[in-house]
């Protein structure tokens, strides 16, 4: 990879004032142009190795992107942030969608917006300044550790346990399909400390990855192939109480308040991916022609791309909409929920139409479509399925 300027793309720029008359100002606008630009020169050209590879340079990825402040929009400079500025952040989420593999997009996006950021939303000054500050860096990886091999959408349900011991906790118990989790440096984990208490009774930790009786292994996936996606085991591990992160029995509460922003990010980067992915299935039916004209001329084509196009759209607007409400700390659960569960069902049918435009050579492995597709398959299930989505929204609309 090409050495790029460590300069912080934000640096002297005030992102706090957001405009009445929409949702990005100028200062948003810079941004996004000096993230996309990052990413087209530093990632998606290196995307297909990295994918025939099924990794890539992590930590140096990471490091460049810390040091362009890429991971510090939702914090004050106190902690190495740029902000606190939640739309700068959605720019670059979107912007990192954009990278080519949904792998590369997941790691960063994962370490950016969850388990460092509950440390900030939720934890001591002491503990921002141990793990925020170099997590903003990119100088060291978190995760964070709820889903479990028998507990994904129902949190209350999950069997890790935390038991005092003295002056501190004994964790035990196994995590599944942790973003990150094979690699990374510290982990928030959601853990039962008075397991009779059902949800009232979970408590979150950050746990250091190096303590003796944690154990990490990568998880095969059928997409997202560059993303360490870990099993994890806590085997007794032994933490102080100051790395309990909130009060104790708070934490299934802490990761309901943090799934808005986690699931508004996902709605952002499939929206931003759903319109790459289409954007190359345009170009394939024109450049490809089939009966003596390019495939883009077929009405059913031109129409079937129309469609697309204008439900990507209105899921730009939803998840937008969202977002309005959030950084005006409004309760966005309802428009969250449907954000997240449309954006995600939307980017994986553009994916399989997209697919499906490129015929035999969409089932190919050498196209890069056949990425999209799978990487795009996870969007209906991670962060809370559809199904669970639509509970909600049901639930909230008097259902």
């Amino acid at each position: 990879m090409a050495a790029t300027e460590a300069v912080p793309v934000s640096a002297g720029r005030d992102f706090s004032r957001i405009p009445r008359a929409g949702l990005f100002t100028q200062d948003h606008e810079d941004l996004r142009a000096a993230v996309r630009s990052f990413v087209e020169k530093e990632l998606r050209p290196h995307a297909e190795a990295w994918e025939e590879a099924g990794d890539f340079p992590v930590r140096e990825v990471m490091r460049q992107a810390g040091s362009m402040g890429l991971f510090g929009a939702k914090y004050e400079m106190d902690y190495g942030g740029t902000g606190p500025d939640l739309v700068a952040d959605a720019v670059i989420t979107e912007e990192f969608a954009r990278c080519g593999s949904g792998g590369v997009a997941a790691a960063l996006g994962a370490h950016k917006d969850l388990g460092p950021y509950y440390v900030y939303r939720f934890g001591t000054e002491e503990q921002r300044r141990r793990w925020l500050v170099p997590a903003v860096a990119g100088e060291r990886i978190g995760g964070l550790a709820v889903t479990e091999p028998g507990a994904g959408s129902d949190v209350a349900s999950i069997d890790t346990r935390a038991v005092r011991d003295g002056d501190g906790w004994r964790i035990t118990g196994r995590k599944a399909f942790i973003t990150n989790g094979s690699i990374a440096d510290f982990v928030v984990v959601a853990a039962k400390t008075e397991p009779e208490e059902g949800h009232k009774g979970i408590t979150l930790f950050v746990v250091d990855t190096a303590e003796p009786g944690f154990s990490a292994t990568r998880m095969e996936t059928v997409g997202w192939r560059t993303s360490h996606t870990g099993e994890l085991s806590f085997d007794e591990v032994r933490v102080p109480d100051g790395n309990r992160l909130g009060e104790v029995g708070r934490g299934f509460y802490h990761i309901m308040a943090n799934f808005q922003w986690e699931r508004l990010s996902m709605a952002l980067g499939a929206v931003a991916g759903a319109e790459v992915t289409l954007e190359a299935a345009i170009q394939y039916a024109r450049d490809r022609s089939a009966f003596g004209r390019p495939v883009a001329k077929f009405q059913v084509w031109r129409h079937r791309f129309a469609d697309l196009a204008t439900e990507i759209e209105a899921a730009r607007s939803l998840t937008y909409h969202a977002l309005r409400k959030v950084v005006a700390t409004e309760d966005a659960t309802r428009e969250v929920s449907m954000a997240k569960w449309y954006t995600a069902e939307l980017a994986f049918r553009v994916a399989d139409e997209a697919l499906q435009v490129h015929g035999g050579y969409g089932y190919m492995m050498e196209f890069p479509v056949q990425r999209a597709w799978r990487d795009s398959r996870l969007g209906p299930i991670g962060g809370g399925s559809t199904q669970i989505m639509k509970e909600i929204i049901g639930r909230m609309v008097g259902l």
